[in-house]
């Protein structure tokens, strides 16, 4: 087998030609189906991005952030137990609910976000 047929058509994302919604396959346009798994993703493993859990948000003047100190409570504008939103590269990705994992604060994915791409 060469290299050459080893390559898999790729779909195009933007338009969603070539995908199969219903069971994560690829559908290329000679009929076959082709299922892909997390492994066909290694090439973009190392590639680095940024991950932010925003628990809410405040609003303030700089004179009162400037008074802050330890002990002081900020009010944000979410609920105890609300679902906090997820952010990769500054795009909202998914929303999920904070846990506590041994001594540390962590982040559980409850609800994944589909985005629109224009």
């Amino acid at each position: 087998m060469s290299d050459e047929d080893k390559k898999l058509p790729l779909p195009d994302l933007e338009s969603g030609e070539g995908l199969d919604a219903t069971d994560g396959a690829v559908a290329p346009t000679n009929g076959e189906t082709i299922t892909r798994s997390a492994a066909d993703l290694e090439a973009v493993f190392d590639v680095p991005v940024q991950v932010s859990a925003v628990l809410g948000r405040a609003r303030m003047d700089v004179g009162d952030l400037l008074r802050l100190g330890p002990g002081s409570v900020l009010e944000l504008d979410r609920k105890v137990g609300e679902a906090i939103d997820i952010y990769v590269n500054n795009r909202l990705v998914a929303r999920g609910e904070v846990v506590l994992v041994e001594d540390k604060l962590g982040v559980t994915m409850t609800e994944i976000i589909k985005s629109d791409r224009n």
